[in-house]
């Protein structure tokens, strides 16, 4: 999907991902492109975005429920004492995506984490936010980059301070779902935090999905 943003049940135009499945339309409503803060929350990001790799976003979507579950709601002190037990339960969960390097980078970044300061992984992220007028807003998906000048520096900070499985394109989606830039095409009905109006006739769907990649 190339073109710009089209009508949704509601008549509300909305980015073309965003109305491809039930899930994607309340994440693109209600949560993709909006300020995320906080060091926990950011780390979910995180995670969730490096579990991705390689994979449809839609397939993590549908599982945070039970990466939050099995991640301790990736609180980063309760994660980070995770030990060998932890470890093989994560390996046989049927709920999160089983593979072994992306679980051991989960683990290895909350520790990792841990003993930085309250503060200091969003303090690091915001800081490569870009200038909102730095380059047009995006008027068709093909004018949404993969990956940026600021994501590449953000991945290459993080890697500098130890941080595992992160690099530009991962960094550009994190930077993406935590409203570090708003990508959602112009004319969008969510572009700049807009909220749909209620009542519309967007599916109503209970799963809690975290951005589009």
């Amino acid at each position: 999907m190339t073109g710009g943003a089209i009508p949704g049940p509601d008549g509300a135009p909305r980015c073309p991902w965003g109305l491809s499945t039930e899930d994607y339309t309340a994440y693109h409503d209600e949560e993709w492109g909006r300020p995320v803060h906080g060091d926990d929350a950011l780390f979910e990001r995180l995670c969730l975005e490096a579990f991705q790799s390689g994979l449809s976003w839609i397939t993590i979507l549908r599982r945070r429920e039970g990466f939050r579950r099995a991640f301790a709601e990736f609180r980063i002190a309760s994660v980070a004492a995770f030990g060998d037990a932890d470890r093989e339960r994560l390996l046989a969960d049927e709920g999160i995506i089983r593979n072994r390097a992306k679980i051991d980078a989960t683990l290895a970044n909350a520790k990792l984490l841990a003993d930085w300061a309250p503060g200091d992984l969003d303090a690091l992220i915001w800081s490569y936010a870009p200038d909102p007028a730095a380059r047009p807003a995006p008027r068709t998906l093909a004018d949404v980059p993969a990956v940026t000048d600021e994501s590449t520096a953000l991945a290459k900070a993080l890697k500098k301070k130890g941080v595992r499985f992160v690099g530009p394109t991962t960094a550009y989606a994190l930077m993406q779902a935590c409203g570090l830039v708003d990508d959602h095409l112009v004319g969008c009905v969510a572009r700049g935090g807009n909220v749909p109006a209620p009542g519309d006739a967007r599916p109503q769907k209970t799963t809690t999905p975290s951005a589009v990649s």
